[in-house]
């Protein structure tokens, strides 16, 4: 008998070991589209969690899940399935090492996730299944809010502070990359979109607004102006930070091609008691408009504009070209007509509804307080604004400073693209999803959907 038992428990072992070796791989998709949906969460009943990849795949590698049902909640942030009887969202799966299950979601944003944008392991569940095996890791692990400017023919990105994997104090001066103008071939998931980052001399992602004084450099208000002589300078506002978010220095900054860093141009601000407060700035994210005489303006706003200036190099440097504007504080719900307050977000000109578009967070919102997302419409970027619509959910989640892309689209395209930071931060102990915690994720809002006719 103990012979016996040796032996099973010997053949035991190798099958576990085996089944670890060989996951079961799971698609999840859109119903009707077939499209792959990232950033689902399969859970099982004592709490093992798995999160789909850019692929929509999850590989299920857990020895005591194997040849058995199982039941996983499906957790989507506007992705799901039917409710049970008991009020449960999830499916009963038999995953078996080696074999390709599929689990189809429905989709209640408007908007359409197209997948994470920075990170890694993008695709991380597809390579334990032998898949995605030629994607090259950024060895970035997280960043926060994005800002872009089209310099010289590419496009030019920075965030926030930035988490690395050798230690949780990463990057707090700026991580950036570029990438070209329009970087995807395609507009629906898997997401592919590789960065160039800028790095150090040991190849790691570095800093590249070192700013003068303690704390984190935060970059905003990024954008490229022509100067007197016709040559294109990149530029943006630069603000440093102590203790918990408190800004004690504001200024402005400007991109040195040679040293590939951001240079100090002068301060503007220093908080004292006299002045606590930073005074307007041309800060958030930029947006062009030429008026009627001709002559072309730039508007900063985080999400509606707040200040503009003449689009110049000497006018952006110079605060006596600064015109405040003041925004209304609230838009109306198109649903209900209930106030909606915008909290971040950005504007741009839409060649394709012919209007100003702005995508924005609303703040404290339901059910996430800063994780509920809207669309407006408007036929000049002052305002007034239309009546908004709510194109995106999370489920006790932030996502936060969501920026538009239109230029990766052509001018007359129906497809609106946005990113947004995706953070447990503010939300209600929010559990941090692997992988896509503090990262930015890209999604895609077709403008001839139905769904958006009340915008107009």
């Amino acid at each position: 008998m103990n012979v016996l038992f040796g032996f099973a428990y010997f053949i035991s072992g190798l099958a576990a070991t085996s089944l670890g070796m060989t996951p079961c791989r799971i698609e999840v998709v859109e119903k009707g589209s077939g499209w792959p949906v990232p950033l689902v969460e399969l859970r099982t009943t004592h709490n093992a969690r798995f999160v789909s990849d850019n692929a929509g795949v999850i590989a299920v590698d857990l020895p005591e899940l194997m040849e058995r049902e199982i039941w996983f909640d499906v957790i989507g942030h506007g992705y799901g399935v039917p409710v049970d009887g008991l009020g449960s969202h999830g499916v009963r799966l038999v995953p078996r090492p080696g074999t390709t299950l599929k689990v189809e979601v429905t989709r209640t944003n408007i908007a359409k996730r197209l997948g994470r944008l920075t990170g890694s392991g993008l695709f991380g569940e597809s390579q334990k299944t032998g898949e995605e095996l030629e994607w090259r890791e950024s060895d970035v692990f997280g960043c926060d809010s994005v800002q872009n400017a089209v310099y010289k023919g590419k496009m030019f990105w920075a965030w926030g502070d930035t988490v690395l994997a050798r230690y949780p104090l990463g990057i707090f001066d700026m991580s950036s990359a570029v990438t070209s103008v329009r970087p995807l071939d395609s507009f629906e998931p898997p997401l592919r979109l590789a960065f160039e980052h800028f790095r150090d001399q040991k190849g790691a992602p570095r800093g590249v607004a070192k700013m003068p004084g303690s704390g984190p450099t935060w970059v905003d208000g990024y954008v490229s102006l022509t100067d007197k002589t016709g040559a294109q300078r990149l530029v943006g506002t630069y603000a440093k930070i102590r203790g918990h978010l408190e800004e004690y220095e504001c200024g402005l900054c400007v991109w040195d091609d040679e040293k590939q860093n951001f240079e100090q141009l002068r301060v503007v601000w220093t908080k004292s008691d006299a002045m606590p407060k930073r005074p307007p700035m041309p800060s958030g994210h930029p947006s062009f408009l030429k008026d009627e005489a001709g002559k072309e303006w730039v508007f900063f706003g985080n999400p509606l504009p707040t200040l503009r200036c003449p689009a110049t190099f000497e006018a952006w440097q110079d605060s006596s070209t600064w015109e405040v504007l003041k925004p209304k504080e609230t838009l109306l719900s198109a649903l209900n007509g209930k106030p909606v307050k915008p909290h971040s977000g950005s504007i741009a000109w839409n060649g394709f509804r012919k209007r100003w578009v702005a995508v924005f967070m609303e703040a404290f919102g339901k059910p996430s307080a800063f994780g509920e997302l809207w669309y407006a419409e408007s036929n000049t970027p002052m305002g007034p604004w239309g009546k908004a619509i709510k194109i995106l959910t999370h489920e006790n989640y932030t996502f936060y400073n969501p920026r538009l892309h239109p230029e990766f689209t052509p001018a007359e395209s129906p497809i609106l693209l946005f990113e947004g930071t995706y953070t447990a931060e503010f939300a209600d102990h929010a559990n941090p999803t692997p992988r896509y915690n503090y990262n930015q994720i890209l999604y895609r809002l077709d403008l001839d959907d139905d769904a958006l006719a009340p915008a107009r």
